[in-house]
C-alpha cells in the first residue's frame, strides 16, 4: 500500500511539474520516478510529536495526525510567492486527494496533513479559510491544515523530520513578515509513526 500511495503522490507531483512547464516546449522533468514496484521505501525515521494547533484552535498532539492511518505531511506557508514551492505543495496534495478519491479502500487508509512554517501569519483562523479553497467540501480523504503557537514551539518539530527553514533577512523581509526559505519535502509516515 505505501508504494502505491508514494506512487500516487510522485504521480501527483509530476502532473503539477508537468502542467507548470506546459508553456515551456522541450524542457525535460529534472526527475525519473522508477516504474512502480521496482524501490522499496525504507524506515528513516520515527516522527516527533510536540504540540499543534488545529484549525478550530485546538491544542493537540502532533502524534494524533501521524499514528494509526498512512500520512503523507508537508510543510508550508500561506504567503509563499514562489508558484514552484508551497502553493505547487497544495496543489499537489489536492490532487492526490482527487486520485485518492477513486481508490476508496486506500483513501480510508490515508492521511493528508499540511503543517505550516509561518505560525505568526498562518493562525487557526487563517488555515481554517486556507484549507477550506484548498480541499474542497469533500471529506472522502481526511487532511488536516496545523499550524503552531509560536515559531520556536514548530522547530523542534523540523528539527525531528530533519527539514531545513531559513528565516531570510534583506529588504523583502521584516520582523513582521519574515520570508522563509526551505526545501520542498514531503513524509510519508506508516501507522506507527
Amino acid at each position: 500500500m505505501k508504494n502505491r500511495l508514494a506512487f500516487l503522490l510522485v504521480s501527483a507531483v509530476l502532473a503539477t511539474s508537468a502542467s507548470a512547464r506546459q508553456t515551456e516546449p522541450g524542457v525535460a522533468l529534472d526527475f525519473i520516478p522508477p516504474s512502480a514496484g521496482s524501490y522499496q521505501l525504507q524506515t528513516i525515521m520515527p516522527a516527533p510529536d510536540g504540540e499543534v494547533l488545529d484549525t478550530s484552535g485546538r491544542t493537540q498532539a502532533l502524534s494524533q495526525f501521524t499514528r494509526d492511518k498512512i500520512t503523507l505531511l508537508g510543510l508550508i506557508y500561506t504567503r509563499y510567492s514562489d508558484p514552484d514551492g508551497c502553493p505547487r505543495a497544495t496543489w499537489a496534495f489536492a490532487e492526490v486527494k482527487r486520485r485518492l478519491k477513486m481508490q476508496r479502500g486506500l483513501a480510508y487508509n490515508i492521511r493528508l496533513v499540511s503543517l505550516s512554517f509561518d505560525p505568526r501569519h498562518d493562525t487557526p483562523q487563517f488555515l481554517k479559510t486556507y484549507a477550506a479553497n484548498a480541499k474542497s467540501s469533500d471529506r472522502s480523504v481526511e487532511w488536516h491544515f496545523l499550524t503552531t503557537r509560536l515559531l520556536q514551539e514548530l522547530m523542534p518539530l523540523l528539527d525531528g523530520f530533519g527539514q531545513d527553514l531559513r528565516v531570510a533577512s534583506g529588504p523583502s523581509s521584516t520582523p513582521a513578515e519574515p520570508v522563509f526559505t526551505h526545501t520542498l519535502k514531503v513524509f510519508l509516515i506508516d501507522r506507527q509513526g
